[in-house]
């Protein structure tokens, strides 16, 4: 994908993709010192929303957390889920794009109600309903997308709780911009990155596309996205699940692409998928995998995943466009799935 041909300049998603570096070189990790504040008073915190404002933001978070051992009570679930649990001790932090989505506003209504009021969202529009019932809700900078699937907005997300993260943790953040322009300029790397034509080919032919990799939101959400931009059907198999059973309904048109993998893990992937299945493999990683095809990308720490996520968009362009896809406009997909009214 790049800046000059039509092929990609048509489209307000490749657009709002190459946008994501700035995004990024531009974000502010102080805007959410104040709510680290009610967070660790808390010491416990629910990360909500529904598809894509929660899958990769919520997940990154809590693989960071864990990874690094943050002193937290930290987890996620759908909003409608989360109604159903007991929330009443939790700060709570709900995602929506539209400012409008029923699930979240439901749930903080129900929160409010109870006496929470550790209440906190974020949002693309200015006018929104989480307002009215938090305690601060954050308006995103990256301004509203036109494309359905969310891209840029996903990652600004996935920002702001990372920095909420650095301030629980009373990290420095002496280097953020610094750390900034190097995530800026990776994602823009891996953005505009030239795929291999085999590949793209190969996934533009699949049966399914199969994303495989670490619980942290990154493969499912790029398995959500693959349904919106190519439209063509995906499947998330966290870990080494595909070694696990799949395999039985698996044939030689499927295509899995592995993101971050667990290198002691690939003998056995071969094995199985293309020894056994005949599938086609391809790894997304900081260093080329022995056993298969590999999209290189920068090592940016515990920020990789947004460069990973930047790689896959960049393939499922790839693929969209080798379709004749219009990435912009699905038959049936909406950008606000389930509006609130009343």
């Amino acid at each position: 994908m790049n800046r000059t041909e039509d092929k990609y300049t048509q489209f307000a998603l490749c657009k709002e993709m190459l946008e994501t570096a700035d995004v990024i070189r531009n974000f502010d990790p102080m805007r959410t010192a104040g709510i680290a504040e009610t967070v660790l008073e808390k010491g416990k915190l629910l990360l909500t929303g529904e598809g894509s404002s929660r899958i990769l933001p919520a997940k990154f978070a809590i693989r960071r957390a864990l990874t690094q051992g943050i002193d937290i009570q930290l987890l996620t679930a759908a909003s409608r889920l989360a109604e159903t649990y007991k929330l009443e001790d939790f700060a709570i932090f709900a995602a929506s794009n539209s400012g409008r989505t029923k699930e979240v506003i439901k749930l903080l209504q129900a929160q409010k109600a109870a006496g929470n009021t550790a209440l906190f969202g974020q949002t693309a529009q200015e006018d929104n309903l989480l307002k009215d019932y938090t305690a601060e809700t954050l308006v995103l900078k990256c301004g509203w997308e036109n494309a359905v699937a969310a891209t840029k907005s996903v990652v600004e997300q996935a920002l702001i709780y990372q920095s909420l993260l650095c301030h629980v943790a009373k990290d420095d953040i002496s280097d953020a911009q610094e750390n900034k322009n190097a995530l800026g300029a990776a994602v823009e790397e891996a953005l505009t990155m030239d795929i291999p034509t085999e590949i793209i080919e190969a996934a533009a032919g699949a049966g399914v596309i199969h994303f495989a990799g670490h619980d942290d939101g990154v493969a499912e959400e790029l398995t959500l996205k693959t349904n919106e931009i190519t439209r063509k059907k995906s499947d998330f198999l966290e870990g080494t699940y595909a070694c696990h059973g799949i395999e039985e309904v698996m044939d030689e048109t499927d295509i899995i692409f592995v993101i971050d993998p667990i290198l002691d893990e690939m003998e056995k992937f071969k094995q199985v998928l293309v020894d056994g299945v005949g599938a086609t493999v391809v790894c997304i990683a900081t260093a080329p995998v022995e056993q298969f095809p590999t999209l290189v990308i920068q090592d940016l720490g515990i920020m990789t995943p947004i460069v990973s996520l930047a790689a896959g968009w960049n393939l499922l362009v790839e693929i969209g466009i080798s379709l004749g896809i219009d990435l912009d406009k699905p038959e049936r997909a909406r950008k606000v799935g389930n509006e609130f009214e009343g």
